[in-house]
């Protein structure tokens, strides 16, 4: 898969996406272990890009699990369809009667019946979500589960189990072992304490906002068409505004935005005027507007 560190950081790179050396070497030792890895920071700084990313470069699918409140096992794992259980039953009247026709008692009817469960009981009832369908993967995936810190502890708790042994009871079939063991990025956006168990269970990797460097080859790889001198400017500014005291900080998907409108603007430099008419690309809370804005000049300064 990988053969080493250095070349993470350079399939990486060639995919478009800036790993730093930490980043690279847990995403090696995670392929080598076999282990989860989880992945915290702010929102916007590149943890699910890190996923799909990982994907495209090992060619295995990505499944995403995106947690919610209110996630449970049952929306994770599979459905299964009753509905269409109960007119297969209702189709096949006829047939059953024929086979317990010459049965002599019933308990000889209930067994013939019982010897045809794998017709009424299979997977053509079954219809799974994203759990399963990493687990039931004909091929190696990559597992992506979506800021896991939305969902309950409880479903956390589950999250575990699974990720411990992948495998998973489903009660009308029984046991179900992975094929394939896959993959598995779990990203959080710290709404909340994540478990010490599931820590203890994963690789653990906290991406930050990236320094004035990162970030400047970050948005000349992604945005190359944007000139130097604006994409310098474009990066101080950020860094200045991501100092202050605001409800939420710009991202790094937010400065790639405002760095693409700017191109299409077709501005050379950051003057006051194109900066206010295209704050809303960077800044999304009023209140943040306003006082990025009555900071102007501070975050314009040289």
């Amino acid at each position: 898969m990988f053969e080493s560190v250095e070349e993470v950081q350079q399939r990486f790179r060639d995919a478009r996406y800036i790993a730093s050396r930490r980043i690279a070497t847990v995403v090696f030792l995670a392929a080598r272990m076999g282990r989860p890895v989880l992945v915290e920071g702010p929102a916007g700084v590149g943890k699910t890009e890190l996923a799909k990313t990982l994907s495209d470069l090992t060619e295995r699918p990505l499944i995403r699990l995106q947690c919610y409140e209110g996630l449970d096992e049952g929306k994770a794992l599979y459905e299964w369809k009753y509905a269409k259980q109960l007119l297969y039953t209702q189709l096949l009247r006829d047939r059953i009667g024929e086979l317990i026709a010459d049965a002599p008692s019933l308990p000889d009817a209930v067994a013939k019946i019982a010897g045809q469960e794998d017709a009424f009981f299979s997977f053509r009832f079954l219809s799974p979500r994203p759990l399963l369908s990493a687990i039931l993967s004909d091929r190696p995936v990559v597992l992506l589960v979506d800021e896991i810190d939305k969902a309950e502890p409880e479903f956390e708790a589950f999250l575990l189990e699974v990720l411990s042994d992948f495998q998973v009871s489903v009660p009308e079939l029984g046991t179900v072992k992975a094929r394939h063991i896959p993959l598995v990025v779990l990203t959080s956006n710290n709404a909340r304490e994540l478990s010490d168990g599931l820590k203890r269970r994963c690789l653990h990797l906290f991406i930050d906002f990236p320094s004035p460097g990162d970030e400047l080859a970050i948005i000349r790889l992604k945005v190359p068409e944007v000139p130097e001198k604006l994409a310098r400017a474009v990066v101080a500014a950020v860094q200045k505004i991501r100092a202050m005291d605001l409800r939420k900080l710009p991202s790094v998907s937010e400065s790639l935005d405002w760095a693409r409108s700017l191109v299409i603007l077709n501005a050379q430099e950051l003057s006051p005027e194109i900066v206010e008419s295209t704050l809303t690309m960077l800044v999304k809370h009023e209140k943040d507007l306003e006082r990025v804005k009555g900071a102007l000049d501070k975050v314009l300064a040289q």
